[in-house]
């Protein structure tokens, strides 16, 4: 609750014990919602049920913040931690970094659009740009020949030349 549940609206993935529990609770404490989660949790949640939690200020459990979307899955316990790093070693040894840096930063940046054509002006170019490269190359390869890719592009040298589209 409070603090230690705002600061994970901003992560891409959230996951939480099968016993957790959560609470939006500044109302009962004469506060507001802070760490800009009153902007992150009515797009994670959908604002009727964010007004729910923040209006009402009451704790609930972890099958209920599953069933809203706070969180992607739930674990027991002590198994946790081990599926927070198989998450994150699925995502490393199976995607492009830069397909991943690029899908995040479209996912951030346009959710809050009202309609798809800013968007539609950058995952274009970007699939034409990427369409020639070695990750993409390497991704149907591995696909082809059923093993993991090796992707070579790396995020610190080898970006597209439209990003960083907000720029321009």
């Amino acid at each position: 609750m409070g603090v230690g549940l705002t600061l994970t609206l901003p992560m891409d993935i959230r996951i939480a014990a099968d016993t957790a529990r959560f609470g939006f609770v500044f109302a009962r404490r004469g506060l507001v919602p802070e760490a800009g989660s009153a902007w992150f949790l009515p797009r994670i949640v959908g604002l009727s049920q964010a007004m729910r939690w923040c209006l009402s200020g009451r704790m609930f459990d972890a099958q209920e913040a599953l069933a809203a979307g706070l969180v992607s899955e739930l674990a027991e316990p002590a198994a946790l931690l081990d599926k927070a790093r198989e998450i994150a070693r699925e995502i490393a040894e199976e995607t492009s970094p830069i397909s991943v840096a690029l899908t995040r930063a479209m996912l951030w940046r346009f959710t809050g659009d009202p309609d798809p054509f800013a968007l539609l002006k950058v995952d274009g170019p970007l699939a034409l740009e990427l369409g020639r490269t070695k990750d993409v190359q390497e991704g149907v390869a591995a696909f082809l020949e059923k093993r993991k890719p090796r992707f070579p592009g790396r995020v610190s040298k080898d970006m597209p030349k439209l990003y960083p589209w907000w720029d321009s």
